[in-house]
């Protein structure tokens, strides 16, 4: 079967910057929902422990409970909101509020201007009254950006509208909190950090997609995908390739078949602009569910190591390729 292999050293490169801009590895959230971007949920928790990371964000109630031994606290963006020592809940409606249980720890999220989730800034007094109400323990408020790797006006007037969410917070009678809102291209183009913890995503997974005109902080890719050959034949020049054909051999050639394909998150993408791994051989036809054919007779190539470089050839982003990759994909440390 195909595999994955994760690279610590690279991961570890990618945290120490993360807490370069932070100025402390304490202040770092890694972000493991929808399996750690692909790179394996308890896996990549264990590293991130192992380096010191104390705080983690995920998705779900599910996946907390497979990290929860491992961090201080795991914030959960999106789930029913319920009393524990570990876990804190985003709150993205008045109608979160309502229905959390009783001495839940929560965090606010404000709507600064994404207009996705998040309390409106004309709910804020009302939400601040009903957390009151229901008896929950207010640990911290968040926002998202929703430019910040974009070199525009946008990142700025959200953080001025967090500064009065924060003002109102604070006359409401709430102190102690961790207020955060960087994500990782804010964080990377950071020159003052000052809150109290980042969102650290794709960034300690090795990418950097902020455009040039930023100072580049380097990043390392932690994935790389492999794939073990199943079969090879040698195929006569006209003979063709696949489901429909789509491929014509020019010639005599090698061709050999491997074991990836859509069915384990690869993209099927398009056979009339092949992809090309990162060993520098084009997939040959159509992508199967569990096939790619390709002109060679190694036991096992590498598929990509660098899904930000993977995505430009399919015409996406990093976050997608790796996240669509099947959780049953083998990974090993290296």
């Amino acid at each position: 079967m195909a595999f994955i292999k994760i690279n610590k050293q690279n991961f570890y490169h990618n945290l120490n910057q993360i807490a370069l801009q932070t100025g402390s590895v304490d202040k770092i959230a890694i972000v493991l929902k929808d399996n750690a971007y692909g790179h394996g949920l308890e896996l990549m928790g264990r590293l991130a422990s192992e380096f010191g990371i104390k705080h983690a964000v995920v998705r779900k109630i599910i996946e907390a409970e497979l990290i929860k031994p491992l961090f201080e606290t795991v914030l959960v963006l999106g789930d029913s909101i319920i009393k524990d020592e570990v876990y804190s809940f985003a709150i993205n409606t008045l109608e979160d509020i309502k229905q959390a249980q009783k001495g839940a720890r929560v965090e606010l999220k404000v709507d600064t201007g994404m207009h996705r989730n998040g309390i409106a800034l004309d709910e804020l007094d009302e939400a601040l009254g009903l957390i009151k109400e229901q008896g929950l323990n207010l640990v911290g408020i968040m926002t998202h950006f929703r430019s910040a790797d974009e070199l525009s006006s946008a990142l700025f007037w959200q953080q001025k509208q967090f500064e009065i969410v924060k003002q109102t917070v604070k006359q409401a009678g709430f102190t102690e909190l961790r207020v955060h809102s960087h994500n990782t291209a804010a964080i990377l183009r950071s020159k003052s950090f000052d809150e109290d913890l980042v969102r650290v995503g794709i960034g300690v997974y090795g990418y950097n997609e902020l455009p040039h005109s930023f100072d580049k902080v380097v990043l390392h890719p932690v994935m790389s995908l492999h794939a073990k050959k199943v079969s090879s034949r040698v195929l006569k020049a006209g003979e063709r390739i696949g489901y429909g054909g789509d491929f014509i051999a020019t010639d005599k050639m090698t061709v050999s078949t491997y074991d990836l394909g859509y069915g384990d998150g690869w993209c099927r993408g398009d056979s009339a602009q092949p992809y090309v791994t990162s060993e520098g051989l084009p997939v040959l036809g159509r992508v199967s569910m569990d096939f790619i054919s390709l002109e060679s007779e190694q036991e096992e190539v590498c598929i990509m190591n660098d899904a930000q470089k993977a995505a430009k050839q399919l015409g996406t982003i990093s976050y997608e390729v790796t996240t669509s990759l099947s959780v049953d994909i083998p990974k090993e440390v290296i």
